[in-house]
């Protein structure tokens, strides 16, 4: 696969995930009982924005570069601001967070961190990325055929599917891990990040969801642009499956200052099936 992170990492796609991330974090942690996060296609977990990859893009100077100098973003992005001030040491944003470092540095003793990255470069870097923390782990492995069975089945689980969606079979891979997962624990949480080219492909996707699973689930669109070029990525979306408990909210700010403050002609759309 042609997919490599680097390139796209701090764009608008990586700020809302990883604020929405960060927010069903801050809500988990008000329950005591340990949460275990298992993360399918985790990365490297920690990019170089002044690398090769990100300079050609440009795509993290119009993303996190925009969110550091606002002065309007919504409170939700606190967060991630923080987090990025300490990976980068209180200076300026030349490193920025994966979910995999952003998960471990928000972990509680009692919880663990599972990430899973089958290219053997990324998972080395995942590795020295989660050097001495001792509960969060790094798998060389598929987070499709892992996720139902590394998660317990009981107490606090999330898992986070972010796959490049590069092979054919990615959506229909998304939403059998999610119909395992949940078998395997009725009250397990499944964060979604999917590319929104064109409508039908994202609406086919949750057809097939609610099919597979019993389930409330929240989807979160954030048009960047109008849907009216299905090459190209015109926005993305979340999908949260399992109790959403107080992320409307939270999300509905979080996406829609991304589409009309970041985007062209944007617009967020946030909704439960």
């Amino acid at each position: 696969m042609n997919y490599r992170h680097a390139f796209h990492a701090g764009n608008f796609a990586d700020l809302v995930k990883h604020a929405a991330l960060l927010q069903l974090l801050i809500a988990s942690a008000a329950d005591p009982a340990p949460l275990t996060v298992i993360d399918t296609h985790a990365g490297a977990g920690v990019y170089d924005l002044a690398g090769p990859e990100a300079q050609r893009s440009g795509e993290a100077a119009a993303g996190v570069g925009r969110l550091s100098e606002a002065r309007d973003a919504p409170a939700e992005f606190a967060p991630l601001l923080a987090a990025m001030k300490r990976l980068n040491g209180g200076g300026p944003t030349r490193r920025y967070p994966g979910s995999p470092w952003l998960v471990a540095d928000a972990l509680r003793p009692q919880d663990r961190y599972i990430g899973c990255e089958l290219r053997p470069s990324e998972h080395a870097a995942l590795r020295k990325a989660l050097l001495g923390r001792p509960d969060a782990e790094a798998l060389c492995a598929d987070g499709f055929a892992l996720a139902a069975e590394r998660s317990p089945g009981a107490g606090q689980v999330l898992v986070l599917i972010d796959p490049p969606f590069e092979r054919g079979d990615d959506y229909v891979q998304v939403v059998r891990t999610v119909a395992a997962v949940r078998r395997k624990n009725a009250a397990a949480r499944v964060l979604v990040w999917l590319p929104l080219k064109d409508l039908e492909t994202f609406d086919a996707f949750l057809r097939d969801l609610e099919d597979a699973v019993d389930a409330p689930i929240l989807a979160a669109e954030t048009r960047m642009r109008p849907l009216d070029d299905p090459l190209r990525m015109n926005g993305c979306a979340l999908v949260l499956v399992g109790d959403a408990g107080e992320a409307v909210d939270g999300l509905t700010r979080i996406c829609g200052w991304t589409a009309e403050t970041l985007g062209d002609g944007g617009a967020a759309r946030i909704y439960r099936l």
